[in-house]
C-alpha cells in the first residue's frame, strides 16, 4: 500500500498556463512571423548547446535570453531571409497570457486542508517577474522551486531531492504534476508519485483519486 500523500508540487508552464504550444502559436502571430521557421531556429540554436531541450539554455542558464534570442534572430536571417524584431521574448511571451485560476484555486482549497502545496518550474531568469503576476505564490505555495535560483533542473533527480529537502516531506509522500512526460518520469525516478496533466479536469479527479478526498 502506498503512503498517504503530503505534499503536492506542480509545474508552470502548459499546467497554470495554456499549453505551450497555444502560447507559441500566440507569440508567433503576434510578432508576424511563421512558426515552422521559429521552430527550426529555435532548434538548431538548442543544437548548438548538445541538447534537444529547447528550454535548457535560458533555464538553467547557459545563455542569457538576449543572447539567445539574438542567436535564433541570426538564424532567421540566414536561412529563412527573415528579420525579426525580437528583444524580449518574455514581455510578448507573457502579455494576456490566461492563468489556469482553476487548477491554481484547487491547489489552494487542499493547501487550506493542509497539505503542503509547491510550485517546481524550470524557469528562465528573465521571466520572473512576469510569471509572478499571473499567479502570487504567497497566495497559493508554501515554497517555490526554479531552475535558475538553484542550478537544477526537471527531470533531474537533483531538483525533486532538494523540493524534498525544502518541504520536509519524504519523496515517498510527495505528489507531481507536469505537462511533460520526462518530468514526470524524472519525479517517479526520484521516488515520488506523479501524474500527466492534460486538462485540468482530468488532472484534478487524478489527483483526488491519489489523495483519497472527493473530488469537488
Amino acid at each position: 500500500m502506498t503512503e498517504p500523500v503530503e505534499a503536492i508540487w506542480t509545474d508552470f508552464g502548459g499546467v497554470l498556463t495554456p499549453p505551450i504550444s497555444h502560447t507559441l502559436a500566440t507569440f508567433c502571430a503576434r510578432q508576424d512571423l511563421p512558426m515552422e521557421a521559429v521552430i527550426d531556429a529555435v532548434l538548431k540554436v538548442t543544437a548548438t548547446f548538445g541538447t534537444d531541450d529547447v528550454m535548457l539554455p535560458i533555464d538553467t542558464p547557459l545563455v542569457t535570453e538576449s543572447e539567445w534570442l539574438d542567436r535564433i534572430g541570426q538564424v532567421l536571417r540566414s536561412d529563412h531571409g527573415i528579420e525579426p524584431r525580437l528583444t524580449s521574448l518574455a514581455d510578448a511571451w507573457f502579455d494576456g497570457r490566461e492563468a489556469n485560476l482553476e487548477w491554481a484555486e484547487h491547489l489552494r482549497a487542499l493547501r487550506a486542508q493542509g497539505f503542503f502545496v509547491g510550485l517546481l518550474s524550470n524557469m528562465v531568469p528573465a521571466w520572473d517577474a512576469h510569471w509572478r503576476r499571473m499567479i502570487d505564490p504567497a497566495a497559493y505555495f508554501d515554497d517555490v522551486v526554479l531552475s535558475f535560483e538553484v542550478g537544477h533542473r526537471k527531470p533531474d533527480r537533483a531538483i525533486f531531492d532538494l523540493a524534498v529537502e525544502r518541504s520536509g516531506i519524504p519523496a515517498s509522500r510527495s505528489f507531481f504534476v507536469d505537462d511533460l512526460a520526462k518530468n514526470c518520469e524524472g519525479a517517479v525516478a526520484a521516488g515520488w508519485s506523479s501524474i500527466l496533466f492534460t486538462d485540468t479536469a482530468h488532472a484534478i479527479a487524478e489527483l483526488c483519486t491519489h489523495l483519497r478526498v472527493r473530488t469537488p
